[in-house]
């Protein structure tokens, strides 16, 4: 999938679709489309072709959970020549390219910071492992699980660090998380001196 990311504070990404190519969005998130661009809202996002009605409303209602709509948007080329599609974020920041395949497949991240993909990538739910500790981490609470081997786009808002980990801890508040791959070990932590927060002290 062909792609450019045009702009520097609030960016824009355009996708080029070959001809029967289709790129799934959050519902929303579509500046412009050339013509032979057909748009369909789907329930889910199609990765499954032998999903059945209770699966779709399953994922719907997990889709629910973190916020999102329950629908997503089908972008395809209906033409017999390249068309581009664009889509941006509703917040200025960042969007990262990701090559599903490079991330091993699999990547986990906030759960507003998907913006696009390929079709065939499946967006799911991840919930953390202390549950609990989730109430007081707020954001870090749900985390989206994007799987698959084709591209897909991230939006974040404000700039972007990439960091590699070797045997490493690093905590960060938990609205400061973008993403990260598999084989990362994760926990939310309750910060010291709640209880002065909730009574004043």
């Amino acid at each position: 999938m062909d792609y450019e990311i045009i702009g520097e504070s609030m960016q824009i990404l355009e996708v080029e679709l070959d001809p029967r190519e289709t790129v799934i969005a959050e519902a929303g998130m579509m500046n412009y489309m050339e013509q032979d661009i057909s748009f369909e809202t789907r329930m889910g996002d199609g990765s499954a072709t032998d999903e059945g009605f209770m699966d779709k409303m399953f994922s719907a209602g997990k889709r629910m959970l973190m916020g999102e709509s329950l629908f997503m948007t089908h972008f395809s080329n209906e033409g017999n020549k390249k068309r581009r599609v664009a889509f941006a974020a509703p917040y200025p920041g960042t969007i990262i390219a990701l090559d599903m395949a490079q991330q091993g497949g699999q990547i986990l991240c906030q759960k507003d910071a998907f913006l696009a993909a390929a079709r065939g990538t499946k967006i799911d739910i991840a919930f953390n492992r202390k549950l609990g500790a989730g109430f007081f981490g707020g954001e870090g609470f749900i985390l989206q699980k994007l799987q698959g081997d084709g591209m897909a786009f991230l939006q974040a808002g404000g700039t972007v660090i990439k960091r590699r980990l070797n045997n490493e801890t690093l905590r960060l508040d938990t609205g400061c998380l973008v993403a990260f791959g598999p084989g990362i070990d994760y926990d939310i932590e309750m910060v010291k001196g709640i209880k002065s927060m909730f009574f004043g002290g």
